[in-house]
Parts: C-alpha cells; structure tokens; sequence
C-alpha cells in the first residue's frame, strides 16, 4: 500500500474526500501507473491514516474517496531526536534514511571539531532540501505517520543547547570502557514512554575530550556501543535499534 503524505486543507472528511498536488500526482499517475479505483494510504502528520481509493485525475491534482480513517501505529512511544556529526561524501543520505526506518522524530547535522565537512549558505539550505526529500522518502516507505524535520546545521554547543529539557541523553564514545555494556544496558533500560531522547553521534573522527566534557556537563551519558568500533552511519543505528527494542511492546 502506497503512503503520500497532505496539508490539513487537502482533507475533508465532513465531504469523505481528498486531493493530491503537486510532484505525488505526477509520480501516482506516470510512475506509479495507479489508476481509478487503486487504494492509497494519506496522511497529514498525524497518527491518523486515511485509506482512499482514487476517484479521478485532473489537470494538477488526483481526486480521492476517503474509504475508512484509522490510527496509527507505526511510532515511538518516546520522541528520539538523532543530532548526527556530519560525515563524509553521501553518508548522511544513508543515516536519515535509516533514522527514519528506525523511529527517530527529528534528525539535526551537527558541525563537530573533527567533521570534514563544512557546510554553509546556499550549499547548505541545498543539502538542507535534499535532506528532507530522502527524509520523506523514508516516511513513506517505513509507513512512519509524519515526515521526520532534518534541521539546519548547528555548532555542537548548539546542539547542546537545543536538547537542555530532554529528558535522556546518550553520546557513544569510543575511548568509553568497551567492558562496561552493563552500564550501556542501565541507560537503555531506563528510557520510558513518554520521553525525550538526545542521542548524538560523533563524526569519522569521534568527539574531542572537550566536547565530551561538555556533553558530561549538559547531563550526557557517555556510553559505549562494544569492542568494535562502529562507522559514524552504523552507530546511530545501533542505538535507535536499542531504542526500539527496550520501548516497543
């Protein structure tokens, strides 16, 4: 079943209709090869599915008989913002299209000491927008019921700043004891639905000592993920899946 996500003004569920604009009508219509009377799943960043069928194409939108009105029940229980360094060449096309299969709420770059990359102006609102098309990709692939925000870039004090009220915050760290998993176990365990997670991911080249005692002094708990060391687009996985297996039920 095909997943598009709407505006709140493309629903009308007095009328039991809806429409789709814009590049999702071409991609139904031309791509997709759907025609009248093939179902689809809408939503509008909500925890509620419209199942429709198509009822007809215009000129520049398709016309759709809402069918039944569900809930959702595709996320967390907990809000999991990913704040992830930003790595090498197309690597964080790879991390938001996982983070979104995984669950997370809201992705933010973050421009750490040792990341390669730098971004800024027009290259960056570009990655920005590029960003957020693969983000939608995910959500509706993944049948997420919103599309998960990839942010502007921030510094890492920033970040820091931007997750002060969260009320869980995890930072791998790769000079962590690899011998303490308990403790690792003991932070997971301890997220509860209804929280707010921070979990931050350092570049290839991993957080500085600096920036991890700043991340100590903002109530970071660093942690470590093993004895292997993971590639920057492996451990934000890592975690979220940890994530998923401690709040799911």
């Amino acid at each position: 079943m095909y997943r598009f996500f709407v505006k709140k003004e493309q629903i009308d569920t007095a009328a039991g209709e809806a429409v789709i604009t814009g590049p999702d009508r071409n991609h139904i219509k031309n791509v997709l090869r759907l025609r009248v009377g093939d179902e689809l799943s809408v939503m509008v960043d909500s925890d509620r599915e419209y199942r429709c069928a198509i009822k007809g194409f215009s000129d520049d939108e398709i016309e759709l008989t809402i069918l039944f009105i569900k809930e959702s029940d595709a996320e967390l229980d907990c809000e999991t913002v990913l704040y992830q360094a930003l790595p090498k060449g197309d690597k964080m096309e790879t991390v938001i299209t996982k983070a979104v299969e995984l669950g997370a709420s809201r992705i933010v770059p973050v421009a750490t000491d040792r990341a390669v990359v730098r971004l800024e102006g027009d290259r960056e609102n570009k990655k920005i927008s590029r960003w957020n098309s693969i983000s939608e990709a995910a959500a509706k692939q993944s049948k997420r019921a919103y599309v998960p925000e990839v942010s502007h870039v921030m510094t890492f004090e920033e970040a820091l700043r931007d997750c002060c009220t969260f009320d869980k915050k995890i930072i791998p760290y790769e000079l962590s004891d690899p011998d303490s998993m308990d403790e690792t176990r003991k932070v997971i365990a301890g997220i509860k639905p209804g929280e707010k997670i921070a979990v931050f991911i350092g570049p290839e080249g991993g957080f500085t000592k600096e920036e991890i005692a700043l991340a100590k002094e903002e109530g970071f708990v660093p942690v470590t993920l093993g004895h292997r060391i993971l590639r920057t687009e492996t451990a934000g996985q890592t975690v979220l899946s940890w994530i998923i297996l401690q709040i799911e039920k």
